[in-house]
C-alpha cells in the first residue's frame, strides 16, 4: 500500500510501505482521510515517537471503509463507514484499528468530516469532563481556541452548560470562537487574557483552564483559578517550567494536571469512547457537535498542510483526504 513516510532528514515521502499486520481483535480499514495534529509535527521533528508496537508512520486519525473482518473482532463488518483514533498510521492507505475503537459515522457526514473528529473531541472531553470534571454552570478557560482541540472544547464546553472563555491569536480566530458560542474571546496577542477575563467576571476568576501554552501562561492561569479551580496541561507551546507557592495551590484548593492521550492504554481509550458517545452521541447524530474543518488538502499535499499548522495559520483541522469523494456528505 502507499503511505507518507518521514526519511531521516525529516522529509515526507510518498512510498510504498507493507501492508498493517492484523492483531487480535482488530479490523482493516481502507482510509478516505485522515487529519493533522500537532504531534504529527513534533513526531516528524524526531521528539514524539510512537508507543512501542504501533506504526511509525504519521497521522493519529482517520476515516473509511472496513475492509477485512478477522475471526474475534467482534462488532464491526465489512462495507461499515468508520472513523477512529489511531495511536499511528493514519497517513496511508489502510491502517489496523481494534474494532472496540470505532465509531459509526454520522449520517449525512463526509470521510473529511468525520477524520476531523476522534482526536480533537476525545482530547476535548477527556481534560473537560473526565480530568477537569467541568459542570454546568462552571466557567471555562480554553487556550489557543481556533484550534482543532479549542473549537472542539467550545462547542463541548457550551453544550454542557459552561461559560466559555477563549483565546486566539487573530481577529480571525476570536471571531471563529465567537461563533462557537464563546461568551469573551481574546486576541492575545493585543490583550492580556488574565486582565480581560477579571473586568468580565464579577470575582476575576474561572473554575476550569484547558491550557496547551505552559510557562508563558502559568502565573496568569493559576491567578485566575476560582478557589476549587481545575487547570490541565495538554501540552507546552509556551514553555514547560514553571514555579508556584504551595501555600496558595493549597488556599485555593486547586488541581494542577498533566494530561496525553496517545500514550493511554487501548482500555483506556475505549473507555474514553464509550463514555464520550453516551454522553455527546445525540449531540453529534443531531449536527451540534460536527469538527470545525480548516480545510481539506489531498495528501500529494502534506508539507503544504504541516507547513499550514506549523504557521498556525489554521481555524480547525486540517484534513488530509486519500482517496477521491473524501469532501462528499453520504
Amino acid at each position: 500500500m502507499k503511505a507518507i513516510v518521514v526519511d531521516e532528514g525529516g522529509e515526507l515521502n510518498l512510498a510504498e510501505v507493507p501492508e498493517p499486520q492484523l492483531r487480535h481483535g482488530e479490523v482493516l480499514v481502507d482510509i478516505h482521510a485522515t487529519a493533522l495534529n500537532r504531534a504529527d509535527l513534533a513526531q516528524r521533528a524526531g521528539h514524539y515517537p510512537p508507543p512501542a508496537g504501533e506504526s511509525s508512520i504519521l497521522g493519529l486519525e482517520m476515516a473509511g471503509v472496513v475492509r477485512e473482518v478477522p475471526a474475534g473482532a467482534k462488532g464491526a463488518h465489512v462495507g461499515d463507514r468508520v472513523c477512529a483514533l489511531l495511536p499511528g498510521g493514519g497517513y496511508a492507505e489502510r491502517v489496523a484499528v481494534p474494532a472496540d475503537m470505532l465509531m459509526t459515522i454520522p449520517e449525512g457526514w463526509s470521510y473529511a468530516q468525520a477524520a476531523a473528529l476522534p482526536e480533537a473531541a476525545f482530547t476535548a472531553f477527556l481534560n473537560l469532563f473526565l480530568e477537569a470534571d467541568l459542570r454546568s454552570g462552571e466557567r471555562v478557560l480554553i487556550h489557543g481556541g481556533a484550534s482543532g482541540v479549542g473549537t472542539a472544547a467550545i462547542r463541548q464546553a457550551v453544550l454542557a452548560g459552561a461559560t466559555v472563555y477563549a483565546t486566539a491569536g487573530s481577529e480571525a480566530k476570536v471571531e471563529a470562537c465567537r461563533r462557537l458560542a464563546a461568551e469573551l474571546a481574546i486576541a492575545y496577542r493585543r490583550e492580556d487574557f488574565a486582565e480581560r477575563i477579571r473586568a468580565h467576571t464579577e470575582d476575576g476568576g474561572v473554575d476550569v483552564i484547558l491550557d496547551m501554552v505552559g510557562e508563558t501562561y502559568f502565573q496568569r492561569n493559576f491567578e485566575l483559578l476560582r478557589v476549587g479551580g481545575r487547570m490541565v496541561f495538554i501540552a507546552s507551546l509556551g514553555g514547560r517550567r514553571a514555579s508556584f507557592d504551595i501555600r496558595e495551590l493549597m488556599a485555593k484548593r486547586a488541581m494542577l494536571k498533566g494530561s496525553t492521550l496517545r500514550a493511554r492504554s487501548l482500555a483506556e481509550k475505549v473507555r474514553i469512547r464509550q463514555a464520550f458517545e453516551e454522553r455527546f452521541g445525540q449531540a453529534l447524530a443531531e449536527g451540534r457537535l460536527d469538527p470545525v474543518i480548516d480545510r481539506v488538502l489531498p495528501l500529494s499535499r502534506v508539507d503544504e498542510a504541516h507547513a499550514r499548522m506549523r504557521d498556525n495559520q489554521n481555524i480547525g483541522k486540517i484534513v488530509l483526504s486519500v482517496r477521491e469523494g473524501a469532501e462528499r456528505a453520504t
